[in-house]
């Protein structure tokens, strides 16, 4: 064989190997860029299906929106027999609305820029009868008291004589200004974390009976746990609220203020220390809306008035 030969030879063989490497670099490009694509694509469908899941939620809102102002128009009264307090299940969304009157309300610490310290002794009671520690109800009250403005060493005294109304009034004589307030106010119960020992626990503990709502508010008899009925009527038992609460589940609503005070069968008890009612304005809606392998949560706050469709206070969705 001659030298020509081989270096043709050698020269084919060069060509070939640089251009299997060509193919190679060009399928490793290809590759990196269909993987690319395939990565953009499921974002894309990622954040259509987010988009999608937002969307139902959104409707889920809405028809419970509907649903509340539908049972005011139907009945003056709130139970929980009425279409709202049913399991909502509606195109692609789960999800459940709670009386937010049924529990205690924090907010209700604090009325008139004066500590109330009947509402006070409630939450101590009801810390007690559901196991939260006197430290750690302590602490909450602190820090719930922290939030608003409020007079030094004025209170609201806990046999004060006042009519039954929802403390939205201005004290008349609030002569002295207000301690501002030095924490920012509670908005849920997640916001008692930065409390010591408030823990997931502690929250999940309190949840089914304890609330925080953007204004004064007065229980719900028709919604209300036995638990918050014994705490927020001065000298109930458990053992007879959860009677009562039996008797009131089995069909026999109370139909109104006077009816709830009379079949408490207490009658040392003044009935305008009474602050039970047998309506309710503000609801809360937590669920979740399905959209193929996506899950997209909902929680809000919502406000009934006997003018409009229920408001939405505040809402959080998120996947």
């Amino acid at each position: 064989m001659n030298t020509g030969s081989l270096n043709g030879a050698k020269q084919r063989g060069m060509a070939i190997i640089s251009a299997l490497l060509i193919a190679a670099v060009v399928a490793v490009i290809a590759a990196g860029m269909l993987t690319r694509q395939s990565v953009a694509t499921r974002a894309l469908e990622a954040d259509q299906q987010r988009v999608q899941g937002r969307w139902v939620a959104q409707g889920g809102l809405e028809i419970s929106r509907q649903l509340l102002w539908d049972a005011r128009l139907r009945d003056p009264l709130t139970r929980r027999d009425q279409p709202w307090a049913q399991p909502l299940l509606a195109a692609g969304f789960a999800g459940r609305l709670e009386d937010e009157q049924g529990k205690f309300n924090l907010r209700n610490l604090v009325a008139n820029e004066r500590i109330d310290e009947a509402q006070v002794q409630a939450f101590e009671r009801l810390c007690e009868l559901i196991g939260v520690s006197a430290v750690v109800g302590q602490r909450i009250r602190q820090r719930v008291i922290a939030g608003y403005p409020h007079l030094l060493n004025a209170q609201i005294g806990a046999t004060a004589k006042a009519g039954f109304d929802s403390g939205r009034a201005t004290s008349p004589d609030a002569a002295h200004k207000p301690q501002p307030p030095k924490v920012p106010m509670l908005r849920t119960l997640d916001d008692l974390r930065s409390v010591e020992g408030g823990t997931d626990a502690l929250i999940g503990q309190l949840a089914p009976y304890v609330t925080v709502i953007p204004a004064t508010t007065w229980i719900n008899g028709n919604t209300a746990t036995a638990q918050v009925l014994a705490a927020y009527v001065p000298g109930l038992s458990l053992e007879r609220a959860t009677a009562l609460i039996a008797e009131r589940d089995a069909g026999r609503w109370f139909i109104n203020r006077g009816d709830f005070v009379n079949r408490l069968r207490m009658p040392q008890l003044e009935a305008s220390s009474v602050k039970v009612g047998i309506t309710s304005d503000w609801f809360r809606l937590r669920g979740e809306a399905r959209r193929d392998q996506r899950r997209v949560s909902l929680d809000a706050l919502l406000h009934r008035s006997e003018d409009r469709l229920p408001q939405v206070i505040w809402s959080r969705v998120g996947a």
